[in-house]
Parts: C-alpha cells; structure tokens; sequence
C-alpha cells in the first residue's frame, strides 16, 4: 500500500540538458518535494524510443507492437498522480525528441476511441512549462495544443502552466520570478495531485 505524496512524472522535454527549460523543470521539482511529492524524472532525448509506426496495431488490442524503452515509460505513465511537462519551442512547435513520446501514446488512444475503453471520472492533473525565443512570429500555441491533447488522452489535464522568454543559454536565471513561480506550481500539483488521487480512491 502506497504512503507516500503524490507521484509526478516530470518530462524534460528539451533535447539540451542543464538548459533552460531544465532548470525550469528542476524548480517545479523541487516545489514537488517541498509538499513530500515523489518526482519520476523522464529525459525524452535519452529515453530510447522509436518512432510511432502509424501502423494502427494498438487498435487492436490497445497494445503498442514495438518492444523498446516506451514499455517502462507506459508504466511511469500509469502509476503517475500527475504529469509536469517542460518545453521549449522549435519551429513553433515540440522538438522531435518530445513529439515521438506523444505520438507513442496512440495505444491510450486506441483504447479509448477504438477499443471503448471508459473515460477516467477523475483526471490527473497537469502542468505545462514553456521556455522559448522571442522571434518565432507564430508564437508556442503549437507546442501548447499538441501537448494539451496527449494529457487529455493520458486522463490528464493542464491545471497549472507558466511560459517565459529566455532563448541564450542561462537567460532564464534572468527571471527569478518564473522559477519562483514553477517552484509554487509543482507544490500546488502534487497537493492537487494527491487530493484527485484520493478521489479515484488510490492510496
């Protein structure tokens, strides 16, 4: 039986480590830990997941047909209370590495809008961290909504999010009010996190 806070699972969805997205996501973190949340810290480009084949199996059987590092991650997937996601923006969009963990999530997809799969009465709850550039004229709305659609088919949705400007690297220890502001949003997720996991009845 589980006594512990709340399980966040915290996706580094940058492929540039010690970045600032990453010192973004290691502020919402440590905002986790303050409220006795447990952290699972997933890095997308050093995860060792294919490419979604778009070969439809999973509707199926609601299973994806590729055996790779994508098996544990549907298990951190699946025991998390909540779901932290940081991202900066490509191309007005997620970077790749980031876009294959999403399109991998078909098979939660298949299940159910193919297979009839019941929706969770109670959904997860979620944060989106947005770091990025100020010269891209399309803005991150494309980073936002690809984003917004994996966590609802994940039973999640986005409770929580913060966006800030900074493209050089270190920019963002620039801005003490956005890690002070991502460091509030993880205690407010793993407290929200724990009281919906109360909800659903898990322990």
């Amino acid at each position: 039986m589980r006594q512990m806070g709340a399980r966040i699972l915290c996706i580094a969805g940058s492929p540039r480590r010690n970045g600032n997205n990453d010192r973004v996501l290691a502020a919402l973190e440590e905002g986790v830990r303050s409220v006795g949340g447990e952290v699972d810290h997933l890095i997308a480009a050093s995860s060792g997941v294919n490419p979604c084949r778009g070969c439809n199996s999973c509707s199926k059987d609601g299973r994806c047909i590729q055996r790779d590092a994508m098996d544990d991650i549907y298990a951190r997937i699946d025991a998390a209370d909540g779901i932290a996601i940081a991202t900066p923006v490509y191309f007005a969009t997620v970077p790749a590495v980031l876009k294959i963990l999403y399109d991998r999530c078909q098979p939660y997809w298949a299940r159910r809008y193919v297979l009839g799969e019941p929706a969770p009465q109670v959904r997860r709850p979620g944060a989106l961290l947005v770091v990025r550039g100020g010269g891209d004229p399309f803005g991150s709305e494309c980073a936002k909504m690809p984003t917004k659609s994996v966590l609802a088919v994940l039973g999640a949705e986005i409770v929580e999010s913060v966006e800030a400007l900074a493209d050089r690297a270190g920019e963002i220890d620039q801005h003490a009010e956005v890690l002070a502001e991502a460091t509030a949003i993880g205690a407010r997720l793993a407290t929200e996190a724990e009281r919906r996991r109360g909800l659903r009845g898990g322990v």
